[in-house]
């Protein structure tokens, strides 16, 4: 079920990569960001496959691993799948819904779009990805 805009914002309030935002900069990050709830169980994204979608935790909780690598959970505000993205590359790392989950996705062109648009929520990106341990399990 696709959330009103309104709840939307709500969410993307939430998320701490885009706390600091205006409204105006939020509804347009919300018109690009669609809603996808999973079930536990799903893969969301298998290591090794190629990247086109950068992703969002509303809610739920995701376990993400790499061979040889260890294990993370990841919660609400979390976010992986931009690694392959920004690298243009492989996924990093294989993530599975350990709960039923909701995420807002954004696809390759759309991850560009906004990156493009708001270069602060770049460099937070990077700069998260570079405080990762690179054998550590979260990523994309």
């Amino acid at each position: 079920m696709l959330a009103p805009m309104d709840e939307k914002l709500t969410l993307l309030r939430g998320v701490p990569l885009f706390a600091d935002l205006d409204e105006r900069s939020l509804e347009a990050i919300g018109v690009l960001m669609h809603e996808v709830d999973l079930p536990a169980g799903h893969v969301l994204m298998q290591e090794g496959e190629a990247g086109d979608t950068f992703y969002v935790i509303v809610d739920g909780t995701l376990r993400v691993e790499r061979t040889g690598g260890t294990a993370r959970s990841m919660t609400a505000g979390g976010f992986l799948g931009e690694i392959a993205l920004l690298e243009r590359g492989t996924r990093t790392a294989t993530a599975t819904c350990v709960s039923d989950s909701r995420l807002l996705e954004l696809r390759k062109h759309e991850f560009d779009r906004l990156m493009q648009t708001f270069p602060h929520i770049l460099r937070r990106i990077q700069a998260a990805v570079a405080r990762r341990p690179r054998g550590g399990g979260e990523g994309s």
